[in-house]
């Protein structure tokens, strides 16, 4: 079983707040583009490296398609976010960070749910052994 290292659960613990300071200011029912650029920005103002939009290959037998997916976020190469603002979370938001996981050969990811009340309730963190 795969256990996150300590740098690992610090910037998850990172991402975490920083969504809940975004979820606050700005409420939930704006687009998740808002939210992730607002995310990103609010993490790189903690010296964390948010790239977003970032294409993740896909190779299937001999064919490699250079932009297979679009991760909304990846921070510090460690830590795959995916956004959403929708009325409530269903297991294709989780499988699509899974994928995600499987083939960015990525551990951790945090799916958040921005269209919620309390952002706590929109938060959901995978870890993936491979």
């Amino acid at each position: 079983m795969f256990e996150p290292s300590a740098r690992q659960n610090q910037i998850t613990g990172q991402i975490v707040d920083s969504a809940v300071q975004v979820h606050r200011f700005l409420g939930p029912g704006l687009l998740e583009s808002v939210y992730e650029q607002c995310l990103a920005f609010e993490l790189e103002s903690r010296a964390l490296r948010a790239r977003r939009q970032l294409a993740l290959p896909l190779t299937y037998r001999e064919l490699v398609i250079e932009q297979g997916f679009r991760l909304d976020l990846d921070v510090e190469d460690e830590v795959i976010v995916e956004i959403k603002a929708v009325e409530r979370l269903l297991p294709i938001h989780e499988a699509q960070l899974l994928t995600y996981l499987k083939f960015s050969g990525r551990n951790i990811g945090l799916l958040i749910n921005f269209n919620v009340r309390l952002l706590k309730d929109g938060i959901r963190r995978f870890v993936q052994t491979h």
